[in-house]
């Protein structure tokens, strides 16, 4: 067994020495490309970088004109129609001002929208688009409803998918809208962020020698302040 054992390592070990000599080749190669770039060369690439970072903040100035970058309200079916029309990508949250629940929707896209200028978010009160929700099935509240080229791509109903819970985050609502594409996102799509073990926080003031555990959690020692 110990020379099975003895036998895994070696091979282990030659594994990784080979690995290591792969990626220092690579590194080899792109430092050996980089110092035979010339002037042009390097000036080339500054103007493309320039062109392309010009390019964006024009795109940019462009959503904004569109009423990007703000989480507005729809007065009428009319302008919803009008603005799905002018952008790609749209969220439009169903919404009625006694449901607790739209409040809540309202404090993320709040935020998400001026994260994501590439993007309108629009709320519209369902008493003011009969049409739409009969179109649309709108039953439940709160429900999102995104848009890619004037076209439903999606439907968020309720909080299910979104943890089922009334305290999810915004990373959350992002991490959902963005599994069709709707808004720019960089993160891990197959996991969602509130599933991910959260850091401990330290509790200050406590002297962790004080904290005993118990059958129901963590529990404190310390007498309250006089």
């Amino acid at each position: 067994m110990a020379a099975v054992n003895d036998v895994i390592q070696q091979q282990l070990a030659e594994r990784l020495v080979e690995a290591a000599r792969i990626a220092e080749d690579e590194i080899d190669r792109e430092i050996e490309r980089l110092e035979k770039l010339d002037e042009d060369d390097l000036e080339g690439i500054r103007q493309r970088r320039m062109a392309a970072m010009k390019k964006a903040e024009e795109k940019k100035r462009e959503w904004l004109q569109l009423g990007h970058g703000e989480y507005s309200e729809l007065s009428n079916e009319t302008e919803f129609f009008d603005a799905c029309k002018k952008s790609t990508h749209v969220v439009v949250h169903f919404y009625r001002q006694e449901t607790m629940r739209c409040a809540i929707v309202d404090k993320h896209l709040q935020i998400l929208a001026v994260k994501h200028p590439e993007t309108r978010f629009l709320k519209i009160s369902v008493d003011k688009a009969p049409f739409l929700c009969d179109r649309m099935k709108i039953r439940v509240l709160p429900t999102l409803v995104l848009f890619k080229d004037f076209k439903s791509v999606d439907y968020i109903i309720g909080f299910d998918s979104l943890g089922g819970t009334d305290e999810f985050s915004t990373e959350m609502m992002e991490w959902r809208i963005a599994q069709k594409g709707i808004i720019n996102y960089a993160e891990d799509l197959t996991t969602p962020p509130d599933s991910k073990p959260k850091p401990k926080r330290p509790v200050y003031g406590v002297n962790p020698k004080n904290i005993r555990k118990t059958k129901h959690g963590d529990s404190s020692d310390d007498d309250d302040d006089d």
